[in-house]
């Protein structure tokens, strides 16, 4: 066994077969502490546009 991840018969067009897949992205409900940091965030780009506007 290599110290590399994948041996070289496992990559080109051969290997494409045989890569892993991912499990699929599911739904879920945000959490309220995430849901504040992109508010923060989108009123800190709002602020700084209005900023640099001069509309503040």
């Amino acid at each position: 066994m290599s110290d590399w991840k994948y041996d070289l018969d496992e990559v080109g067009p051969e290997g494409e077969d045989e890569q892993e897949q991912l499990p699929p992205v599911e739904k879920g409900t945000p959490q309220f502490e995430n849901v504040v940091f992109v508010l923060v965030g989108v009123g800190g780009a709002m602020y700084v546009l209005a900023t640099l506007l001069g509309l503040a």
